[in-house]
C-alpha cells in the first residue's frame, strides 16, 4: 500500500480537484452553507486518498490536523470570501506561522437547475509550506525593521501597534526572539477573533510565484 507522502498529497489534489470540477452534486443543490460545502469535501477527499489505498494517519481532536503524520491541514473556502477559520495556538502564530502547512481547495459553487445538481469548479488548490503561513503584513514590518537595524524597542513598539498583545512580558520575549530568528515572509492573512480568521487572497494571488505557495491545481 503506498504510503502518503506531501509530494503524493499534492498529485492526488490536484486529479481530485480536476474530477471534482466536473462533478455534479445533487446533494448539494440549493444550497448556501459553506460549512456543509466544505464537510462534503473534505469528506470526499479523504475517502478519495482511502480508496486510492493510501496509507496516512488519521485527524484527531488532540493534534487538529487533517494530516497530522505530515503536519498539513485541509482547508475549504469559496472564491467569493476566501477564508476559513483555525484554533487559537498562539499570538507567536502571526510571526512565526501556525506551526504546520495547509492544503486549501478554493471553490466557486453554480446549480444547474435543469438537472438540480450543484457542480464545485475548483478555481484554485493551494499547499502553502508551514514557513509562509504567517501574517503577510505582520512579517514584512518586522522584517523591514530588521532590515533597517532596528532594536527590541522598535519590534515592540510595532507588535504593540497593531494589537498583537497588551503583554508587554509577552512582546518583548517575543521581540527577542525575533532578533535572532528572523521571521520569514508570511502569505496569509490573520485576523484575531475566538479564533484566528485566515485569509487567502494573496496565497491565490502569489501561488506558483514564490518559493513556499505552490500552485497545485487552477481550474
Amino acid at each position: 500500500m503506498p504510503l502518503l507522502t506531501v509530494r503524493t498529497l499534492c498529485e492526488e489534489a490536484h486529479a481530485f480537484s480536476k474530477a471534482e470540477s466536473v462533478h455534479p452534486e445533487p446533494s448539494l443543490y440549493g444550497t448556501t452553507d459553506g460549512k456543509a460545502i466544505g464537510t462534503y469535501l473534505e469528506h470526499k477527499f479523504r475517502a478519495y486518498l482511502t480508496a486510492c489505498g493510501y496509507v496516512y494517519e488519521l485527524g484527531n481532536a488532540a493534534s487538529g490536523l487533517d494530516f497530522p503524520g505530515l503536519a498539513v491541514d485541509l482547508k475549504v473556502t469559496s472564491i467569493r470570501q476566501p477564508q476559513s477559520s483555525c484554533p487559537f495556538r498562539s499570538i507567536r502564530q502571526k510571526v512565526f506561522g501556525l506551526g504546520y502547512s495547509l492544503l486549501v481547495f478554493v471553490y466557486e459553487k453554480s446549480d444547474d437547475h435543469a438537472n438540480r445538481s450543484a457542480l464545485l469548479r475548483m478555481t484554485d488548490t493551494i499547499f502553502v509550506e508551514a514557513s509562509r503561513t504567517a501574517d503577510f503584513q505582520m512579517t514584512r514590518g518586522l522584517r523591514r525593521i530588521l532590515d533597517e537595524e532596528g532594536n527590541e524597542d522598535d519590534l515592540m513598539a510595532f507588535m504593540a501597534e497593531r494589537s498583537l498583545t497588551t503583554d508587554e512580558h509577552e512582546l518583548r520575549a517575543l521581540a527577542a526572539e525575533i532578533l535572532v530568528r528572523r521571521p520569514e515572509q508570511g502569505y496569509l492573512t490573520i485576523s484575531p477573533a475566538l479564533q484566528w480568521r485566515l485569509q487567502y487572497k494573496r496565497v491565490i494571488d502569489h501561488a506558483g510565484a514564490v518559493d513556499g505557495v505552490q500552485s497545485v491545481f487552477r481550474g
